[in-house]
């Protein structure tokens, strides 16, 4: 592999895990999802160092040029990635639909207690309780 594209490929990869470590450190990425991007990361570093591996790999995927196989590997994690965000996208959105639902059978259950009160005591309005 050509100098300059090992040097930017060891770069990328170093401030990748780097910035990796930060989001994690402040909070702004979960442990779960940093473990992803740190193992592509590291997996992209060792192939960027190590030539013969890479050239291993390369035979092994068919790729002529080094850095079709690299950006092979990158791409495959981004494809891998957004499957596993589309399905934790489909969980959370089934979630909420579940809790929706609740929320409306509660809301719908508080009415009808209310109403039932206003009977008993006969002044409507008067056992209101915190409203949306």
């Amino acid at each position: 592999m050509p100098p300059r594209i090992r040097i930017i490929s060891i770069l990328i990869c170093i401030i990748l895990v780097t910035y990796v470590f930060e989001l994690v450190r402040r909070k702004h990425l979960n442990e779960e999802y940093s473990i992803g991007w740190l193992v592509t990361g590291s997996l992209m570093l060792l192939l960027s160092l190590s030539d013969d591996l890479l050239i291993w790999i390369s035979g092994l995927v068919g790729a002529t040029l080094f850095t079709s196989t690299l950006f092979f590997f990158g791409l495959l994690f981004l494809v891998v990635i957004c499957l596993h965000f589309s399905i934790r996208i489909s969980a959370l959105t089934n979630h909420v639909r579940a809790l929706s639902q609740h929320i409306g059978i509660l809301y719908h259950e508080k009415q009808v207690l209310e109403k039932q009160l206003d009977q008993i005591t006969g002044e409507p309005g008067a056992s209101r309780l915190n409203s949306f």
